[in-house]
């Protein structure tokens, strides 16, 4: 999303350098051959933006992909990938420039098929308008309440409601009114009130530029004519917001701070304020590639010099400084799923919003939302196009305002750290007032003093592994050796903590996600308090001990692999716990009913089918020697 919203703006700089009309960015949405793709087609059909040779060529494709008989299938002037026009949808995100007398455009032709929702969430999120399409012969389906309600979560507030395909029903006039009717009841419900209803034939052209002589029942505005005159909200009288998404240095005698307006204006000698660290700052120039302005408003992509010396990076935020905005580190959020693979409560992903980074981990799902019955349900986790509100946490405080407020500072996706997919599409509701309200304390004893008056350098031993592997052989014999040679330690065992702190959680994904969170919180108070850590558990998500390294710290994290065939570990079988997996009495067992994840690079990896448990405590002991942990 991030990456088509910025190209889009590249594009509109462009455009509004070179043409003073109004710009009006839209989408076309709904379910599968309502005729999104054919719409757009026509609509650059009737501004004459398609030469000769593209209308030859759309001829020879209309004989040979096209839907629509003899005629002219103009949905093959935007469907330009080879399988969307072998199986007649939209895939991808399609979007074309064109023009009228009155104003230009730039309209997204987005997928209907439900598989694709992820992509239509892409081009909505820049657009200011929505035509929502439905075929005049099967009236709203779901994939049409999915994206109404994806287009007003995204806070597209006015909405063109095009019944096509009249000419397939005799222009009938009933059908027109019961489905006019049905739809503004249930946008309703998702407080979309600004909504135009029109009659069309996207195929014939019926009602698109000029009243239709078939429809002599409806005498409101055409399509083009709604669209041409429609007055969009602006956002330059909003409050001055700026994120960071580069420091330009490109000399000795130059330090500015580049990034795009995403609302209000500002000048040179503006007071401003840099968030999240509260300094006050005064603009002293804005530099754009002209040269100097005088002044810059919502939409231009500038350089800022301060008067004073600051510390700003990307990420900061420039925000007026008699109307801030608020920072936090934890919100009520509404996230749409956009994957195969369902959210993990208590897993880390990479949160994004405007030029932010942070790191984020999902609570559970308060509800989802039934689009059909706007009914909210329980839920225990989010899966491919659902859509439900949840708490997130970053692992540091960002400014924001919420979404409904400003798009570019209330949006966000969140990005898979292992695979690096994006995964979801958020918008910020509000901030938790425990955000508020918890302040750090400064403490006067650190690390670094708890653990020189026990002359040991603390570190965590990480020992992951398969349920019969020898981890906690392993680990139980190093910390007696460790011991003896007087280091103060501390055993946390996989099973002995589920016993008391994580007994509430089960083996599901997300229970597991939130086992090796806790975990790897307290295994950093240990290292805080100056202790080697020995940290027992199966941890078999990538994912998830990645998550422990960045917390601990990569430096006094080692990731100890104890490794064994899964063969050999149910042969095994201590505890019997493969045998009652294998007749289903234990569900998301490690091997078997879930997979395990082995590290990449561990800084030690003992293959325990032939070594012994005396054996590999002294390769632990040999590498924590070789580190200098101990003599």
């Amino acid at each position: 999303m991030q990456v088509s919203q910025l190209a889009i703006n590249d594009f509109t700089t462009y455009l509004n350098a070179h043409d003073k009309k109004d710009l009006l960015r839209f989408i076309t949405c709904g379910s599968v051959d309502d005729g999104k793709s054919t719409l757009i087609g026509r609509l650059l059909y009737e501004s004459q933006l398609i030469y000769d040779d593209q209308l030859t060529a759309l001829a020879k494709d209309s004989k040979k992909f096209g839907t629509t008989g003899e005629e002219l299938d103009f949905a093959l002037l935007v469907d330009g990938l080879a399988s969307e026009r072998e199986q007649g949808i939209t895939i991808d995100v399609a979007y074309r420039f064109f023009s009228t007398d009155k104003r230009k455009f730039i309209v997204a032709d987005t997928p209907g098929h439900e598989q694709y929702t992820r992509n239509m969430a892409t081009g909505a999120s820049t657009a200011s308008l929505a035509i929502v399409i439905i075929d005049a012969r099967k009236g709203i389906l779901t994939q049409t309440r999915r994206h109404s309600f994806i287009v007003a979560m995204l806070g597209i507030k006015n909405i063109v409601l095009a019944i096509n395909k009249m000419d397939l029903v005799d222009y009938n006039q009933i059908i027109y009114e019961q489905i006019k009717a049905d739809y503004i009841a249930f946008a309703s419900a998702l407080g979309l009130i600004s909504i135009q209803v029109i009659p069309i034939s996207a195929l014939k052209g019926d009602n698109i530029v000029t009243l239709s002589s078939n429809m002599t029942w409806y005498q409101n505005p055409t399509l083009i004519g709604y669209l041409e005159n429609i007055k969009i909200q602006s956002t330059s009288n909003a409050a001055f917001r700026m994120s960071v998404q580069w420091v330009n240095r490109p000399n000795l005698d130059f330090r500015g701070f580049t990034g795009r307006i995403c609302s209000g204006q500002v000048k040179p000698g503006d007071l401003i304020r840099v968030l999240p660290g509260n300094q006050k700052a005064t603009i002293s120039r804005l530099v754009a590639y002209e040269g100097d302005l005088n002044q810059a408003i919502v939409g231009q992509s500038i350089t800022c010099t301060l008067i004073e010396e600051l510390d700003v990076s990307r990420g900061s935020v420039f925000v007026s400084a008699n109307d801030p905005c608020e920072v936090a580190d934890q919100f009520e959020t509404r996230l749409l799923w956009m994957v195969e693979k369902p959210m993990v409560s208590g897993r880390q992903y990479l949160f994004k919003s405007n030029s932010v980074s942070a790191l984020c981990t999902l609570s559970k799902p308060k509800h989802r939302i039934n689009i059909n019955s706007m009914e909210k349900m329980a839920a225990k986790e989010l899966t491919l196009n659902e859509i439900g509100d949840c708490d997130v946490s970053l692992d540091r405080p960002i400014a924001f305002e919420t979404y409904e407020k400003n798009r570019e500072l209330g949006g966000f996706i969140l990005i898979d750290r292992v695979t690096h997919k994006t995964v979801a599409a958020g918008f910020i509701h509000f901030a938790l007032r425990r955000s508020s309200n918890v302040h750090k304390q400064a403490l006067l004893v650190h690390q670094e003093q708890r653990a020189l008056i026990k002359e040991q350098k603390p570190i965590v031993l990480w020992f992951t592994g398969l349920s019969g592997s020898g981890k906690s052989s392993i680990a139980n014999l190093v910390e007696l050796k460790l011991n003896r040679i007087g280091k103060h330690s501390m055993l946390l065992d996989g099973d002995n903590i589920r016993y008391g702190l994580n007994r509430d959680l089960d083996f599901t994904e997300s229970g597991r996600a939130e086992n090796i969170r806790r975990i790897a919180e307290v295994a950093k108070l240990m290292t805080d308090a100056g202790l080697i850590t020995l940290v027992s558990f199966i941890s078999p998500y990538k994912a998830e001990r990645e998550m422990a390294r960045q917390l601990i710290g990569d430096r006094q994290f080692l990731e100890i692999y104890v490794h064994t065939t899964l063969a050999a570990a149910e042969a095994r079988d201590v505890k019997g716990l493969y045998k009652k997996a294998r007749a289903g009495e234990i569900m998301n067992f490690t091997g078997i009913g879930s997979p395990y994840e082995a590290p990449e690079e561990p800084a030690l990896k003992i293959e325990t089918e032939n070594t012994t448990s005396e054996e590999a405590a002294d390769l632990v002991l040999g590498l924590l020697s070789k580190l200098g942990i101990i003599d």
